[in-house]
Order: C-alpha cells, then structure tokens, then sequence
C-alpha cells in the first residue's frame, strides 16, 4: 500500500464566549500556516459569528475546518442562546450546564474524527476528560493574562499568603464582585467541573514572556506544569474597512492628537457610566473615537443615551459609532494616542501591538489586573474610581490628557512602541517553541503513522 501525505490533525474547543473563541481561531491560524490540520469546534450560533472569517481562511488555503457542537435541546435555552453574547444573565448556569451536557455530542466528534490532539479551553476540565477516555492527548489554552491567572490560582491556592506580585492587585469593591461571580459559578455546577482532575500535558497561554514572564513562570510553578506563550496572536484588520468615514477622519487630526475609546463586545456601560464619560470627554478638549454598544435586543438611540446637547458640543473634536468599528484598524493609525479600555486582554494586547499607550477603565472580571499590569509596564495609566466603584469626569478628563497632551504620555508611547517591537521579534520564537512542543506530542502518540507519512510542521 502506498504512503499517502497527512499532517497532524487537531481539534480545538473554546468556551461558548466571542472573547474565548477568537482567540482560539487566531491560534488555528498560526498552527494551520504551520502544517497542522485545525478542526474549531463551537456551537453553530457562534460558529456563524466567525463565519465572515473562515471564509478569509479558505481563500488563504488554510487547513481549517468549522465542526458544530449541539447541545441539548431546551425550551428554556433555544439555540440562539447556546453563547454568552446577549445571553441573559439569568441563564448563564443554563447554558453552563447545556455545554456540560454536551459532552456525548462532544465524544461523538472525537471518536469520529479522531484528532492527534485536543485542545481544550481552560475554564472547563470536562472535555479534557472526555478526549482522554478516547486515548486522545490534551493540552489546554488559556486566552486570559498570566497575571491573571497567577493571581487567582494563589488567591485559591494559598489565601492566607500574601500575592507576590503587589504592583497587581484587586481593591476590595473589585474582589467583593469577582468573589461572588466566583460563588455564583460553583454553585451552579462550576464547581464540580473545577475539581475534576487536570489530565492537560501543557498550557498554551496568549502572552509573551516580554510583558508578562514572571507571571507564567510563577503558574507554572504553582500547577507544576510547564506554560508556554504562544505570542499576542492578534487578528488581521478585515479588508472591507479600507475607505471607512471613522478612518477619513483620522486622516484630518495631528499626529497622536486622539483617543479610542471602545469597552469591547460584552461590556456594556450603565447610564451613570455613559454621562461620566461623555463629559470627561468634553472636558478634556481631546479629539475621540467612541464607540458605543448596548446589550442584544435593546433599541436605545446614542442620542438619547449621552448628555443632552453632547454631540452639538463636542461637533467634530468627536465621532460616536453605534455598535462596531474596526479597532485593529483604528489603533493603527498614526492620529491615535492612546486607547481608552475596559481592559480585555484581547483590547490589551492589540494595544501593545500597535504601540499605543492604555487609558484603563476596567469594570469586572480580570480587566483591573490587566489595567494594573500595563500601569506596571509603564504603557498605561488608570482611572480611578471611588470606593465605591463610581467614574468621575474629572478624573477621566485629567488622565486622557495626560496621555494625550502631556510629556508622560510622549514617554509611555514611546515605551509603549518599544514594547510593541519586542514582543512582535519574540511572537514567531515563542509560537515556534509551542508548535515543537505539540508536533513532538502528536508524534508520540503514533496512532496515524501507520501506512502514512506525516507532514513536520513547519516552523515561521
């Protein structure tokens, strides 16, 4: 019989969450170019919000294939709610225990397609399971920073010992919140995912040891099995925003003269919140980008969410988009000065990325360890709220031109596009590093060898 040419195939799933699932299609792209065979598994309502994407990568001729998960039927979570986008916060635990329910659905794919590897999202242990009990080798990626992960793994860990890091850290209003998410997910069935033995060989995480070295060495330690930064792992601008009015407009301002202002796809401002902005905005006399979102299903108008008069006033030292615009685009160019962020670790790295320096406005979950690692890194300066958690204009307005207008802020883009140098020259390495790791992972387990000569992957 002869040989026949494969590469080795991998099947990756994502947490049901766009700020999981992207990353995990960026991840498929670097290993797709590097000779591997990608299946990305997700459920179909999420699938086809990337579907514009996977498009992109057929024309590059990239091995990816898209694999529906379903699961189980229920008229209390129909399939448009099998994501976290729009999902009502009532039925977060529903679709929690759904995507644990779906683990027949998920033992079906593997046993059909049976993939040299799986790689599984960090936040659930039970798929790890089940790719195991079909003799598949897992390896798990975490798409959070190393701070933290580091952090709350010794907040778990050992809570009576000190965090060895101070520079990170949560302030109580933000603990107090993020222990009752925290409280809230175990006992809605979480918790019994968590305790289920880690059977992962390695953690993959979206980071460079530039930014964040100490950090991934001190998981590393605390799981005692090795992490390895696969780089930032940034998405491609999509062509179709080349004559975009937001990017014309840029083109008329000076020179690191603006700000981007953006709280990602599952951040949605109170109304409190959206009049303190608009007014440290206008208070600050700097021009803006703001892009505004509001939650699935609500038909509120900009104008009647922000200031009356705002738009008047500010004429065109601002421009407010409703819903999208093309961030990585925007943080490109040459007008922005600085970004002000909720703090996602995807908004995070992109700004790095591209050199541009972080006005941190974090509102839950990991975003005020982020926020706090780049005031750490000198690329990012903080907003502080109250004690009680509330913005103030003022405080908004003061930081915005500090970056914008002041000499510090000249020194934190510069330390900012330094940055950005680094860790652009160590991405390829560090993926290179992770692709050896896998290929060597693949190779062990020999189950297609026979009869077939495996494609190495190729190193960029």
């Amino acid at each position: 019989m002869d040989s026949q040419e494969t590469s080795f195939s991998l099947l990756m799933l994502p947490w049901l969450a766009h700020g999981h699932i992207s990353p995990f299609l960026e991840l498929a792209k670097q290993l797709a170019k590097r000779n591997f065979h990608v299946y990305l598994c997700s459920t179909p309502i999420n699938l086809s919000s990337i579907e514009e994407r996977i498009v992109e990568l057929e024309n590059q001729s990239l091995s990816i294939e898209i694999v529906e998960l379903h699961l189980p039927s229920s008229p209390e979570l129909p399939p448009h709610y099998h994501t976290t986008n729009g999902l009502p916060i009532h039925l977060q635990p529903t679709l929690r225990k759904a995507f644990e329910m779906a683990s027949p659905s998920l033992s079906n794919i593997l046993k059909t397609l049976n993939p040299h590897l799986f790689i599984n999202d960090v936040v659930y242990q039970w798929p790890s399971a089940v790719a195991s009990s079909h003799n598949i080798p897992v390896i798990q990626f975490q798409s959070s920073s190393a701070a933290m992960v580091s952090y709350f793994s010794h907040l778990l860990r050992t809570p009576d010992v000190e965090y060895p890091f101070p520079a990170v850290y949560l302030r109580d209003f933000e603990l107090a919140k993020m222990l009752h998410i925290l409280e809230a997910s175990t006992s809605n069935g979480q918790g019994s995912d968590s305790e289920r033995e880690d059977c992962s060989h390695f953690v993959l995480i979206k980071s460079s040891n530039e930014i964040e070295g100490k950090y991934i060495d001190y998981i590393s330690s605390m799981i005692k099995r090795k992490v390895m930064p696969v780089g930032p792992i940034i998405k491609d601008p999509v062509r179709k925003d080349e004559n975009l009015e937001v990017i014309e407009w840029l083109e008329k301002k000076h020179h690191c003269s603006s700000v981007f202002v953006s709280f990602g796809s599952e951040c949605f401002l109170s109304k409190e919140e959206m009049e303190e902005i608009a007014n440290g905005l206008e208070l600050s006399n700097v021009n803006f980008i703001w892009v505004v979102r509001f939650p699935l299903g609500d038909e509120t108008m900009v104008e009647d969410a922000l200031p009356k008069g705002f738009l008047e006033r500010v004429g065109d030292t601002g421009i407010v988009i409703k819903g999208w615009a093309p961030q990585e685009k925007i943080l490109r160019h040459s007008s922005i000065g600085g970004f002000v962020s909720h703090c996602g670790w995807n908004s995070v790295l992109e700004s790095m990325e591209f050199g541009v320096p972080i006005i941190a406005m974090p509102m839950q979950f990991d975003q005020p360890l982020n926020a706090r690692l780049m005031v750490e890194l000198g690329v990012g300066m903080e907003v502080w709220r109250d004690d009680s958690g509330k913005l103030h204009r003022e405080e908004i307005a003061k930081v915005i031109r500090e970056v914008i207008v002041d000499k510090r802020g000249e020194a934190m883009r510069r330390k900012a596009k330094e940055l950005g140098e680094k860790i652009r020259l160590k991405g390829d390495e560090e993926m290179n590093g992770a692709v050896e790791a896998i290929s060597q992972l693949c190779q062990k387990t020999k189950r297609r060898s026979n009869g077939h000569t495996i494609i190495s992957p190729r190193l960029v």
